[in-house]
């Protein structure tokens, strides 16, 4: 079963990075589109940031934008969210998603066959 395998997460302080690493063998970004998501205590899941497949167009949260941003290397076949400028409302289990929706529905969770087994991250004050 394919499957993504999540790497990164951690204890940090408010302002601080940390970057995110999804692997994602037999998924090639000519072909699959990645997304990030993110679940924090009580809430629901929620949509942080995609890169689309092929030409690689990012999207991004209100919530991140201009802090965090998504790559990935072709060459490892690896997703990566560069986190920046971290605060505390960061803090959740940041997931990895793979699959092929249409641009419109990249935000959606329901958009994706193939999660990572997230990784928790958490940012103090």
């Amino acid at each position: 079963q394919v499957q993504l395998v999540e790497s990164g997460g951690g204890l940090v302080q408010a302002g601080d990075s940390l970057t995110l690493s999804c692997a994602a063998p037999e998924r090639p970004f000519s072909r699959y589109s990645m997304a990030w998501f993110r679940q924090a205590p009580g809430k629901e899941r929620e949509f942080v940031a995609a890169i689309k497949a092929g030409g690689g167009n990012t999207y991004y949260a209100n919530s991140v934008k201009d802090r965090f941003t998504a790559s990935r290397d072709r060459g490892r076949n690896t997703g990566l969210l560069q986190m920046n400028s971290l605060k505390p409302e960061d803090t959740a289990v940041y997931y990895c998603a793979s699959g092929t929706p249409i641009t419109s529905s990249l935000r959606y969770a329901s958009s994706y066959a193939v999660w990572g087994q997230g990784t928790q991250v958490t940012v103090s004050s």
